[in-house]
């Protein structure tokens, strides 16, 4: 885990601390040629620069976003947006489900549109895989 995903989750509340550091280890687990850094104050992971898998704290909860994550076709994942991204929230660490967990983090490696050249195409999203 990266230094500062660490000190991120450090500075989170106790419960959203467990939450933060069970997901970092899981995602670094699950993909490890992943380029893990904080971008736009949270953190992110990255595959060839583009992201990919990251969680962030809202008022909802802890959310957990896959930047393609509306191509995974999943239940557990709710997203709407013209970008693809989707989500779920978490209040506990007890609500991560990592068989989902896993699943979710092969596809995000399987099924990728390209955020990396988003403005150069200036908005308009191409899939990668």
């Amino acid at each position: 885990m990266h230094a500062d995903t660490k000190k991120y989750n450090v500075s989170q509340s106790p419960s959203d601390r467990k939450i933060c550091d069970l997901l970092a280890t899981e995602i670094d687990k699950h993909l490890p040629e992943a380029e893990n850094k904080i971008w736009h104050r949270h953190p992110v992971w990255f595959l060839d620069g583009n992201p990919i898998v990251g969680y962030s704290k809202q008022k909802a909860g802890l959310r957990l976003m896959f930047w393609s994550g509306q191509s995974f076709e999943e239940e557990g994942l709710a997203g709407k947006s013209k970008f693809k991204d989707a989500s779920i929230f978490y209040t506990s660490v007890v609500q991560v489900d990592l068989d989902d967990l896993e699943r979710w983090l092969a596809k995000s490696r399987e099924i990728q549109w390209d955020y990396k050249n988003l403005i150069k195409r200036k908005g308009k999203l191409e899939r990668l895989k």
